[in-house]
């Protein structure tokens, strides 16, 4: 890809090469190279015409369209904007409005299911283009590799959506190490269900692919026994998930043992994956997961385990080539030691350029080094095996020590009742903090909250045993599954 200095000139090259190709299937139909061409060139050309910004939205589900609708805006040279559609619709107006889009491409179908028409100039749904008529034949606009690819909002879990801004650079770059460490191969088979407006979905589970020439499957919609058939049925050897996508497929009783037997990579990101649903995933099906870490503003992947290295137990991996990795004190800013925790910072060329519209917070985010702050707690070992030990600002100060909320949980993970929990702080007039426990049980079981504190008790230190835990039906998460800290604290009494 180092010949290339756009998406667009790569996609493009990209799907010349495999015209006759099958390179995607969906729900609905099968992409090959020369129909992502074209259609791509219809795209550009409805860009050409209808958009003023130099930003496009879209608003598509999972599916080979969604790809479609992105390498047109690529084609014309400006920059995507991928929108969450399980956003609520004020914060989905928010984002158009705060990224300055005057065109959205949609889906008509989803805007159906939404029931309402977001807020823009100009919406025009794929459905209704005409692409079957030729296209005005055309290259890829000329556009720098430092120029906007896409912008990125996060998922918000505190104030309003920040829109992280990405390059051609640093998509190239992520997709380049990703394929450099787990080494892809054309052969390959993707299956995918992530979103394609998050970061894992689009670079993972739809740059990497496509670039390199492999085939991706896409289900718009997470349906565990359909996951399961769908990755039997296609052979599929690389699968990107959730840690509680992984442990819904355990649920599918139709699921024999060798059913995911094809999987040589079974990526989990986007939180914590708990050591409980690693190993009984490994016992149903004798696959390991791999847990992989990443943020939004790292375009995002800058760590992955890799098969065989299951003995590095609560560990994210090594670094992606060319990714810099520091661990520093947070009130020094002090390169501390191995196997010492710190804040993790990181630089790379995946690194973002900042926060659009925010240059303040953009310089507060990068340090004296040019280094991102990430925010996480974390450690590195003497084999550079990285950990994520916790949050900066989730971190608990209770009576003078420091406690992360991961530790917690991960104990409360562990009781065979208890499918996922989330722990915060409380004031307390004494200790400062005491940890209060929110728990989502396994479907089918239930658990009183006395059991989960003398559980604790068995396992934790006592200043760290949470005061109370409240057992609920369901835990409020965003769009990728992460639990949501904020709107646990508003459950608070």
């Amino acid at each position: 890809m180092k010949l290339f200095s756009n998406l667009g000139m790569a996609l493009t090259w990209s799907f010349f090469k495999r015209a006759k190709r099958v390179m995607i299937e969906d729900d609905s139909r099968e992409y090959r190279g020369i129909d992502l061409l074209v259609a791509g060139m219809h795209v550009a050309d409805l860009v050409d015409g209808k958009a003023q910004s130099p930003r496009v939205g879209i608003l598509v589900p999972t599916s080979g369209a969604f790809a479609v609708a992105a390498y047109g805006v690529w084609l014309a040279g400006k920059t995507i904007v991928p929108l969450n559609y399980l956003s609520e619709r004020e914060t989905l107006e928010y984002v158009i409005d705060d990224a300055g889009c005057d065109l959205v491409i949609a889906s008509r179908k989803l805007i159906e299911h939404l029931g309402y028409v977001p807020k823009a100039k100009t919406v025009v749904y794929l459905e209704d283009m005409n692409f079957k008529c030729l296209p005005s034949p055309r290259l890829p606009r000329w556009t720098s590799r430092e120029d906007l690819a896409v912008v990125l909002y996060t998922s918000g879990t505190s104030g309003k959506p920040k829109g992280v801004m990405l390059s051609h650079r640093n998509m190239m770059s992520n997709v380049g190490q990703i394929h450099e460490h787990i080494a892809i191969k054309s052969s390959d088979v993707f299956f995918g269900v992530l979103p394609q407006f998050h970061s894992f979905g689009i670079t993972a589970l739809t740059l990497l692919p496509l670039l390199f020439g492999c085939k991706v499957i896409y289900s718009a919609r997470f349906i565990p026994k359909r996951v399961v058939e769908g990755i039997e049925k296609h052979g599929a050897t690389i699968y990107i998930g959730i840690p509680s996508m992984y442990n819904a497929l355990m649920t599918v009783k139709s699921a024999e043992g060798d059913s995911l037997s094809s999987l040589r990579i079974s990526l989990s990101g986007g939180e914590p994956l708990p050591r409980d649903v690693s190993d009984r995933f490994f016992e149903r099906f004798g696959v390991r997961i791999c847990e992989g870490y990443g943020l939004t503003e790292t375009a995002p992947v800058t760590n992955v385990m890799l098969p065989g290295e299951e003995s590095k137990v609560g560990a994210v991996g090594r670094p992606l080539p060319r990714v810099v990795q520091r661990i520093v004190d947070p009130e020094t800013g002090r390169e501390v030691g191995v196997d010492v925790d710190g804040e993790l910072r990181i630089g790379g060329p995946n690194v973002m350029q900042g926060y659009l519209n925010l240059p303040e917070l953009t310089a507060e985010v990068f340090d004296e080094c040019g280094h991102l702050r990430t925010g996480d707690m974390a450690r590195i070992d003497s084999d550079g095996f990285l950990s994520i030990t916790g949050r900066i600002k989730e971190m608990m100060i209770i009576g003078g020590e420091n406690v992360f909320p991961r530790e917690i949980e991960e104990v409360l993970n562990a009781h065979p009742s208890v499918g996922v929990s989330g722990v915060i702080g409380q004031h307390d007039p004494m200790r400062g903090e005491v940890p209060v426990g929110f728990v989502e049980c396994v479907e089918g079981e239930s658990v009183d909250g006395d059991v989960l504190i003398r559980w604790c008790r068995d396992r934790l230190a006592g200043y760290k045993v949470p005061r109370r835990i409240v057992v609920i039906d369901a835990m409020p998460r965003n769009a990728t599954g992460k639990v949501l800290r904020r709107s646990l604290s508003e459950m608070l009494d």
